[in-house]
């Protein structure tokens, strides 16, 4: 017999030094599964089934679907309509079009589910017309990458389909997606709150006020714009078509809109959008593979269950267990990116809070935020490199610009930790 101890330890060894040499998270995931399992002397068939299997899922589809109506959505014009209606509804407030670009974000997030794609496309417009109107760029750029966390949490959020389908497939996506609304909207209220305190702080006036002529156009075309969400939501929350079913259509809506009613660009430039989405749909089909293999030699070596043991013998308050979990996800979230986080993680944390009676859906909110953070600390930090780069200012400014936001967001965190309520009404009321 193997040593299981020695075999936890090839395992996450070899992964952290293939980390720290550079190689990308799906190979240092597959390559760790591989030499552990020449460890144990299991058969390397297992690695192609398990990777096999981890992709066999119909709801993995749903991916695609929601990357590609994201990305047709983002080659348009598509951001510039939703910041025009978000300068509609909050664009009079002092420091207005800081709040400005909270609620935009929070529109896009809720066609793209992304927050790469939220600073991509919000802030290659609103950045640069915050500096024009005489705010400083770095809070320009740190109010654009903290709401671009949005994306995370509201739906339809492609990770929250990665949570379900690393928890298993059992958790409910339409459930999830529910659930993200309220902590969505708390989220975007207290980056509001904090934007406001900052621009009267720095002496930040009111934002031109929108023409009464052109408010009809405007809300019509962030409405057409913001119907991408309620095909997605409406279908899954209604039971008329699935998730999946749902990705499709919305899909052809986004064509349809972007090509054909807007005209914003060329027929052409769809052969581009969908070579970008085969890259983007690739990297994470692999990924999802991967990490099927590494959380089938977890669950080889019992390792979900001894943590569990391990941190219920450290104590059994749920209040300090979960707090170890938060502060446990924050750090990790700054060396590593969310996808490869919610795959690892989620097996091995899972039965610890289901042990404690916490709800996988209130978990998996809690994750997407916990993790959403981590996209905005160094040293990965994606999406403050992304809206770093696109301010034009480095990542020490950026990072200092973020932290009162980044502040509130911990706040919120550890709200909808400890109130469940709050995420749980909705998934609850839908029963």
């Amino acid at each position: 017999m193997m040593d299981p101890t020695i075999a936890i330890l090839i395992l996450c060894v070899t992964f952290v030094g293939l980390i720290v040499l550079r190689f990308p998270i799906s190979l240092a995931l597959a390559g760790s599964s591989l030499l552990t399992l020449l460890y144990l002397k299991v058969p390397l068939a297992t690695v192609g089934q398990t990777m096999i299997q981890g992709m066999n899922s119909y709801s993995l589809l749903t991916i695609p679907f929601f990357i590609l109506a994201g990305q047709i959505m983002s080659e348009g014009q598509m951001a510039l309509r939703l910041i025009n209606l978000a300068q509609v509804l909050v664009g009079g407030i002092r420091g207005g079009l800081a709040m400005v670009n909270c609620v935009a974000c929070m529109f896009f997030g809720n066609i793209s589910g992304s927050a790469i794609a939220d600073v991509s496309s919000i802030g290659s417009v609103m950045i640069p017309m915050m500096k024009k109107k005489g705010y400083d760029t770095d809070y320009a750029v740190g109010v654009t990458v903290s709401a671009a966390i949005q994306g995370v949490v509201v739906p339809p959020s492609h990770n929250l389909v990665l949570y379900s389908l690393a928890a298993g497939g059992g958790i409910s996506i339409a459930s999830l997606f529910l659930a993200g609304i309220v902590p969505g909207l708390i989220l975007c209220v207290s980056l509001m709150i904090t934007s406001y305190i900052i621009a009267i702080k720095r002496g930040y006036t009111k934002s031109e006020a929108v023409p009464v002529r052109e408010i009809p156009k405007i809300v019509r075309d962030g409405l057409l714009s913001l119907l991408t969400a309620v095909i997605i939501l409406g279908g899954i929350f209604t039971g008329w078509f699935t998730a999946t079913e749902s990705g499709a259509l919305a899909c052809l809506y986004a064509f349809i809109l972007t090509f054909l009613v807007y005209r914003d660009i060329p027929i052409s430039r769809m052969w581009i959008i969908l070579q970008r989405t085969f890259r983007t749909v690739a990297m994470v089909l692999f990924l999802i593979a991967a990490s099927a293999t590494f959380s089938w030699v977890l669950a080889f070596l019992k390792v979900p269950g001894m943590l569990t043991d391990w941190m219920l013998g450290i104590t059994d308050n749920p209040i300090v267990i979960l707090l170890i979990i938060n502060v446990l996800l924050l750090l990790l979230g700054a060396p590593m990116d969310m996808a490869p986080l919610i795959l690892i993680m989620t097996p091995i944390l899972l039965p610890v809070v289901t042990a404690l009676g916490m709800d996988p859906v209130h978990f998996g909110i809690i994750m997407m935020l916990n993790l959403g953070i981590g996209l905005l600390t160094p040293p990965v930090g994606t999406v403050l490199f992304v809206g770093s780069a696109i301010g034009n200012i480095s990542i020490s400014e950026g990072t200092k610009a973020m932290m009162p936001f980044f502040y509130v967001m911990c706040v919120v965190l550890m709200i909808l930790t400890y109130i469940p309520g709050l995420v749980m009404w909705l998934p609850n009321l839908m029963k």
